[in-house]
């Protein structure tokens, strides 16, 4: 029955250096509950829903309701997905109910330590959305900068223009993006103005990073792409052409060379190896760590 499990990890790829299924833990030894005295006894876990919208199954894990959508196709082995959505199961065509059933069940804690993760980080990017007017915050290279729609000036034919202020305001603010904008300026026009004004900086900001890394891991990439794919941060073909997302330019810079390392060694080994973690460790050692960083800070949500 294990034979038949994979799972869909995250946008990379496993990481042999990191175990993602749940290991066996034996439990300490407690005394009875009976002779602790009766406010110390802890309350039992608040019980949650995890529905998928597109749910046709429904299992109880761990104390929790988990509606998931499953599938058949033609595959080998029995794989699950947490998404925004919610957990999707696939299996083979030929693989009985019954034993789907028993590898949900057999890894349930993992699921629903995923499920509670994705809820807490799309809880996180809602609270972080950015509101489209004058004054409003989003984070640039990890620090926060404030919009100020300023009609009185064309910034270089750009309509936008970063000015660092001489101390972070009491709020964290280190910049100001003036915009070119009248204060009767609508939503949309506020937000595509920002988007190519962060557009134009990744596509620098990337370019040095790649220019810095490629020597280092003795490649050569020959073409950049701004991506907005919604599922991956990056990607890189064996002919130098790499894809990063624009919305990268929220994080700090060494988020940004984390991915950035991550592609350009995919010119070296086009798997996830331990070879290739080898590679990106020779230029990243505490690759881990920002690894870790990018799948837990999230971004603000946009639209």
């Amino acid at each position: 029955m294990r034979a038949l499990l994979q799972f869909t990890l995250d946008l990379f790829g496993p990481d042999p250096m990191v175990d993602e299924s749940s290991p066996v833990v034996a439990l300490p030894q407690r005394k009875p509950l009976a002779n602790l005295p009766a406010t110390s006894i802890p309350e039992p876990p608040e019980r949650a829903v995890f529905t998928h919208p597109r749910a046709n199954r429904e299992a109880r894990l761990c104390g929790h309701v988990v509606a998931y959508e499953f599938k058949r196709g033609k595959r080998r082995t029995i794989g699950f997905s947490v998404g925004a959505d919610g957990l999707v199961v696939h299996a083979p065509q030929w693989v009985r109910v019954a034993d789907v059933q028993q590898a949900v069940d057999e890894k349930s804690q993992w699921i629903v330590r995923k499920l509670q993760e994705t809820r807490e980080r799309h809880t996180r990017m809602h609270a972080n959305r950015i509101a489209w007017r004058d004054g409003a915050v989003f984070p640039f290279l990890g620090a926060p900068v404030r919009m100020a729609l300023d009609p009185t000036h064309a910034f270089s034919g750009s309509g936008a223009c970063l000015q660092s202020l001489d101390r972070p305001a009491s709020d964290g603010v280190v910049g100001e993006l003036r915009l070119g904008l009248s204060h009767q300026a609508g939503e949309q026009q506020i937000q595509d103005l920002v988007q190519a004004w962060l557009m134009r900086q990744a596509r620098r900001v990337f370019t040095e990073r790649l220019d810095h890394f490629a020597p280092r891991l003795q490649v050569q990439w020959r073409k950049l792409t701004l991506s907005s794919a919604g599922t991956r941060w990056g990607s890189a073909r064996a002919d130098g052409s790499i894809r990063l997302h624009w919305r990268l330019i929220h994080f700090r810079q060494d988020v940004i060379d984390y991915v950035v390392a991550h592609e350009l060694s995919h010119l070296r080994v086009m798997d996830h190896s331990p070879r290739f973690w080898d590679t990106v460790r020779s230029v990243m050692p505490d690759y881990q760590i920002l690894r870790g960083q990018l799948k837990d800070e999230s971004i603000p949500t946009w639209g």
